[in-house]
């Protein structure tokens, strides 16, 4: 690759399932959000257009890849028209990367859904991924490309060391979520505790028993998202009849698709702690979050990536 000039800011632009992260984090750089066009014809289909020059521009694309499809079809068509206005760098920038929890084959004839989105990605014309807290850390080794893979536990565990929880437990709501509960443990000075749970089939879960301590202490749930709200609630369910005298979560990703949110509002949960790699619309919102925002983690990633600078250390 053709060396590049550093001087200036890095040219942001915003995807529209993101426009007020994207403008949060253009603050905390210093910099004006880079302008664009985006639309859709009558019958659906997505025109973008940059009101810009980005010929040798090092030009990062935020957007996330929630529901609906098209989001992650507008940061394809997104990186196209980037590639084709002769840009230097593409950098997708996706705090959320959808379509993540298909990333193997666990039964017969289904896709591997996180592979093909890093190969549709990398035809689209990317130069290099930068996300946040994948649903499986190895999807990473899915693309041909640098992937900068940031975690939301440093500003998360801050926030909620601020809301001084006492007798603190961390409590992963399943196997798999172990290695983010030893994070938050070792971050917030805490023991863990594990919910081992039996899954009967997609969005349905049979709970099995709480492992560890959990009797007269405050337990918080850390997960990587949220969609259905049920592992979510049963844990909380079953932490309470364990003894556990206060139950809050901590997620990254609020999903929260169905009647999740009226789920969590009838939970014996306290209190939610969630970021805003997906906004909440009105109908999503609840009393009971508490929206921490990643922003200037993003913004720090971006201008490091930029400046061709490490950024390892966003990474413990």
């Amino acid at each position: 690759m053709a060396s590049r000039s550093h001087h200036g800011n890095p040219k942001v632009f915003a995807g529209r399932a993101v426009g007020a992260l994207t403008r949060a984090i253009c603050a905390e750089l210093g910099c004006t959000r880079g302008q664009s066009e985006c639309k859709n014809f009558s019958d659906g289909e997505i025109w973008f257009k940059f009101s810009e020059n980005i010929r040798g521009a090092d030009v990062f694309l935020v957007q996330s890849t929630y529901a609906p499809v098209e989001n992650l079809f507008e940061l394809l068509i997104m990186c196209d028209a980037a590639r084709r206005a002769s840009a230097h760098r593409i950098n997708a920038v996706v705090p959320y990367f959808g379509y993540a929890r298909q990333d193997r084959k666990d039964q017969p004839r289904v896709s591997i859904t996180a592979k093909l989105v890093a190969n549709m990605l990398t035809v689209a014309g990317a130069d290099r991924v930068l996300t946040m807290d994948l649903h499986a850390p190895q999807i990473q080794g899915f693309f041909d490309l640098p992937v900068d893979h940031l975690y939301s536990a440093p500003v998360m565990t801050d926030r909620i060391r601020s809301a001084r929880i006492p007798r603190l437990t961390i409590v992963s709501p399943d196997v798999g979520g172990t290695n983010i509960a030893r994070a938050y443990a070792k971050r917030l000075d805490a023991p863990i505790a594990l919910i081992d749970k039996r899954r009967l089939r997609h969005n349905a879960v049979e709970m099995m028993q709480v492992i560890g301590e959990v009797k007269g202490r405050s337990c918080l749930i850390v997960d990587d998202l949220c969609d259905t709200a049920g592992t979510l609630v049963a844990a909380a369910e079953k932490l309470v009849a364990a003894g556990a005298t206060r139950v809050a979560a901590c997620f990254t990703h609020a999903v929260l698709s169905g009647s999740a949110v009226a789920r969590l509002d009838a939970s014996p949960l306290k209190e939610i702690f969630i970021t805003d790699t997906i906004p909440l619309p009105p109908e999503k919102r609840s009393k009971k979050f508490t929206v921490v925002s990643i922003a200037e983690i993003f913004a720090k990633a971006i201008q490091g990536i930029h400046q061709d600078e490490s950024i390892s250390s966003l990474f413990k």
